[in-house]
Formats: C-alpha cells, structure tokens, sequence
C-alpha cells in the first residue's frame, strides 16, 4: 500500500510541479502526517473495567485514603515576560521559559522505556532497536533563569481533585504518554475510559482524584474525514469552519487544565464550509471551487477556539500550544529524507519550513491578540511555545526506529522514517518541566 502510494505521488508530481510547486510542498507534508498518525495510532494498553461513557462528570471514582519569524517570536516573548510563560532566576528578575539551551543531563530521564506501561510501540525507540542513547541526556536550560526537573509528587499533590485535557491531534497522544510515564514514577494510573478506536481516552491518579484526558480534535472544529487505516484519503475533508468540535466543547466546562494545539492537519485537502455552505478549499483542482489556503482556514479556526475561550469566562487555567517542526534532512520522507542526529541542534542550525512559518505566525498572532481580552474577562491563557526548543532537538525522534528491529534482517531495508513525533522517554519529556513551571508561578 506505501509503494502504491510513493508511485502516486511520483505520478502527480510529474504532472503538475511546473503549475504550482509550492502548493505541491504543502500537500505532500500532509501525506508524512497522515502516515505517521494512522500508524502510530495503535492500542498501547488496555486496562479493564473501563467505562464507556466518555463524559467526565459522570465518572464513578472509589477514592482510598490520601497516603523565526522574528517579530512575531519578539511579540510571543513580551507576551511571556508580561505572564504568560514566566518564571523566576535566583535574582528575582523574569526570563522567558522558552528561549535558551539544551545543555548535559547527565542524570538522564526520571523514567525508563521498560518502566512505563503507557508508551505506545511506535514510541519505544529503544525498545525497537535504536542503537544511541544521548538523546536521552540533555535538559532545556532556559537563558538567565533556572527551570526546576518536573517533580511528579509534588505535581500530584498541586493537581489532587482536578483534571487535565489536552486536546489536539497525535503530538498531543504522544504528550499525554510523557506526563503519565512521569506521574506513574509516584503513582500509577488507572485507564477508567477509551473509546472503540483509542482516540478518546482518560486515566485517573486513584488516591489524588486527579484525571487526565486525551481528545482527538486535530482541526480543533467539525471535520469529516474520509480516510482508510493507512491514511489514504477517498475525499476531500469536509472542515466545518464556523463550527468548533463537540468533542471538546461539551466538556469543556469539566476540565480544570486544558492544553489545545492544531496544525499540520491543515495541510491536507479540504473543502471549507459556513452556515453549512461551501466557501473554498484547499487544494481541490477538480472541483470549481475558490482556492482559499490553509493560512486562512487555520486562522479562521484558531480565531474561533479563542473566542470561545475569551467568552466563557473558565476559571481554570488555559494553554495554547503551539505546532512543532519536523526534521527531515536530505530529502522529504518520500525521497530519502532521514533524521539521523544523535545530539541537539545549535540555534540557528535548522530554519522553519513554510508550512510550520505560515502554522507559527497564525498562532503567534490571534494568541497575541486574545491574551488580553482573556485576561480582561478573566480567563486564564497562556502561551505554551515549545516550538523554539523542540526545533533544536532534531535527534529526539524515532526515525526508523518506529518499527521493531527495522534493520534486523536487512541493514539496507527501506521503512518509513518519523521524524514528527517523539522517542519516550525523550525532549517531549521536558514540556512536563515547563508546564510545571508555569504553573507554580501562576
């Protein structure tokens, strides 16, 4: 079926790159992405009884005894020295989080890929074979401040009665895998919900009453789409632009923490809807329809994640993360493209490509715009802009080793190369630093 598909895009490549290669570049970033997504989309661990309700309220829980883009970037960091994405140095002064230095870990992660039962296969790297472990030694030192290791007792504690949502597409999934690998050093989680496919899922911290949720909204709105187990689309999406996705909004008022986050989903062919019309697409040539591009259709949607946002006044606390990079190098995943580092990159070593410089500057500014009327209403926002520190880890993804033993029987066999998505343990580990962060300092 790959093959298939590699010939495909060879074929449509042939066809049309002298017409329009820059919305060629756009389109085939997607087919990464809905490859990685479908194949990292197994079950990683099934823990009985769960319910099959998905709603939070309703959950039944037996409690024991408690025993570059430089003026946007510019913008983004005013925003976190004025609060949303601070901490303290040991002099007193604000710094902000998310600009620094991976520096030596020599103590390593605080879990291991045998020790945490939550990593899904296409995660383990070490497990599948990757021969080189220093990527596995380096912690985010943000520039002229300190970020404390995340401590998972203490985060426990801070969290006892609440409940976590983070709503996005497959990095989400892979987060939600580093912070419960991380808890379940103090206590381990009880899975109490999935769904039939696994795109919906919640765990509960039992003896802190602590929930944490998984909800699969890759566009964050109402989306149809029309796809096989292998990622390979029959139709065109049908993105419902004016319509945020149920999935989260009718649990929205549940959640103490939620993380959203959106982006390269964007990227596929779509056709665009209003008030249940059609008012463009994406990437339709077949269809006599306006070509409106994915620059709009995010900045129309995370416009409208805002604004819901900004009007219901939640009283818990809100992150909007932005998109991470991929790290193809010497190609893209269909013509070679590796990512074969085994350390972090030097800043300014790896650029953005233009899907992730058009992602980054919608968020950078409608997250600069909502901030103060969030605060003005009440609610809570933050940046979460992990995208400059995860730009310089292009070591830290499973590359090959998505696959068990890749190289076992042939050291030249040709597999599908991730570098989307995050080895655990891994860099995707020290968000959970960050989030901490921010969160005491709040």
């Amino acid at each position: 079926m790959v093959k298939k598909m590699f010939y495909n895009w060879k074929s449509w490549w042939t066809a049309h790159r002298n017409r329009n290669y820059f919305v060629f570049k756009l389109a085939v970033s997607v087919l990464v992405v809905g490859i990685a997504f479908r194949l990292l989309y197994g079950r990683s661990l099934e823990i009985s009884p769960v319910s099959d309700n998905p709603f939070l309220e309703t959950t039944q829980i037996s409690i024991p005894p408690v025993v570059s883009v430089n003026s946007q970037e510019e913008n983004a960091h005013q925003i976190a020295l004025q609060g949303y994405g601070k901490t303290s140095s040991e002099n007193g002064k604000k710094c902000d989080l998310f600009t620094g230095n991976w520096i030596p870990n020599a103590a390593g992660p605080i879990y291991t890929n045998n020790s945490c039962s939550f990593i899904e296969e296409h995660q383990n790297c070490l497990k599948n074979g990757r021969p080189d472990t220093r990527y596995l030694y380096w912690r985010w030192k943000p520039r002229g401040c300190d970020l404390p290791r995340f401590d998972p007792g203490r985060f426990l504690d801070l969290m006892r009665n609440k409940s976590w949502a983070l709503i996005g597409d497959s990095i989400s999934r892979n987060h939600v895998q580093s912070l419960l690998c991380m808890l379940s050093t103090v206590e381990q989680a009880v899975e109490v919900y999935h769904d039939e496919n696994y795109k919906f899922r919640r765990w509960v911290f039992p003896s802190h009453n602590f929930t944490v949720s998984v909800i699969w909204s890759p566009f964050l709105a109402e989306a149809a789409i029309f796809e096989d187990m292998n990622g390979v689309s029959s139709s065109e999406i049908e993105l419902q632009l004016d319509r945020l996705d149920k999935n989260w909004t009718e649990q929205y008022k549940n959640w103490d923490y939620m993380i959203f986050s959106s982006g390269k989903w964007f990227v596929k062919a779509a056709i665009y809807y209003e008030n249940n019309t059609i008012l463009g697409c994406h990437y339709c040539p077949k269809l006599n329809v306006t070509e409106l591009g994915i620059e709009f259709a995010y900045r129309t949607v995370i416009r409208n994640v805002f604004k819901y946002i900004i009007a219901s006044k939640h009283k818990g606390m809100i992150f909007y993360r932005t998109s991470t990079p991929d790290h193809f190098e010497n190609g893209e995943w269909f013509s070679g493209g590796v990512c074969e580092r085994k350390v972090p990159a030097k800043e300014g070593e790896f650029k953005l490509n233009e899907l992730n410089k058009i992602l980054r500057a919608v968020e950078l500014e409608e997250f600069e715009k909502a901030s103060s009327k969030a605060s003005e209403n009440g609610v809570t926002l933050k940046l979460f802009d992990v995208n400059p520190l995860s730009l310089l880890r292009p070591d830290g993804h499973p590359g090959p080793y998505r696959f068990f033993q890749p190289f076992a029987k042939d050291k030249n066999a040709k597999v599908i190369i991730d570098c989307l998505h995050w080895c655990l343990p891994g860099p995707i580990d020290s968000w959970n630093d960050l989030l901490m962060e921010m969160i005491k300092s709040s």
